[in-house]
């Protein structure tokens, strides 16, 4: 979960997004990225997938299975 957090909002930052245009981009509020981003909730399986294409990266490298 701290992998996924970590990555989310390096990827993020990364992309120049701003928490807003990343929720509305997934349809979420800014406190649900805000906390993806603290590890303080899990995305769902969708919400997985879709953040894998909004990134162009895998699922695993968002779940830090991978480098």
């Amino acid at each position: 979960m701290i992998k996924f957090a970590e990555r989310l909002k390096e990827l993020r930052i990364e992309k120049n997004l701003s928490r807003i245009q990343l929720a509305n981009l997934l349809h979420v509020s800014v406190r649900t990225i805000s906390y993806w981003e603290l590890g303080q909730r899990e995305c769902n399986f969708e919400q997985l997938a879709e953040l894998s294409n909004i990134f162009c990266v895998s699922v695993d490298y968002l779940l830090g299975l991978e480098d």
